[in-house]
């Protein structure tokens, strides 16, 4: 994990590698969920947690996939306050905050992580890309 894109300085981690398929976001977010209750994070904590890992798991499925390759899922805790999270996909191309309209079915997922994260972005890599968002609780 880049601890320099998210801020966290890690005491724990945690990564999966998932198919970009829609019921890997359901794996994502429950494996999350138990790496977090581990580790001791505040039992109302986690929801916000799993919100953005959600959004971000989803947007690599609809909008990163490319056939044949896997994204990455990946959280650390620094033990007090402070969570990031990674979701690299294979895609080129930045996502961008979309203007969904309010009767709009998606493009909601990364104003719903600028809501509730302290702070996200995004880094290019040498396929594809990470976004990164790190969550205080």
């Amino acid at each position: 994990m880049n601890a320099e894109s998210h801020g966290v300085n890690p005491i724990h981690g945690w990564m999966r590698r998932l198919a970009p398929t829609p019921p890997s976001v359901h794996r994502a977010r429950h494996a999350a969920e138990a790496a977090l209750r581990g580790w001791g994070v505040a039992p109302g904590s986690v929801p916000l947690v799993l919100l953005v890992v959600s959004e971000l798991a989803t947007n690599a499925v609809r909008h990163g996939r490319v056939p044949g390759r896997y994204y990455e899922v990946r959280i650390a805790y620094d033990a007090e306050k402070l969570v990031g999270i990674e979701v690299s996909d294979p895609r080129e191309g930045l996502p961008r905050l979309g203007d969904a309209t309010p009767d709009a079915e998606s493009g909601r997922g990364l104003a719903i992580v600028e809501a509730f994260a302290e702070a996200w972005g995004v880094r290019e890599r040498v396929v594809g890309k990470t976004v990164w968002a790190r969550v205080r609780l």
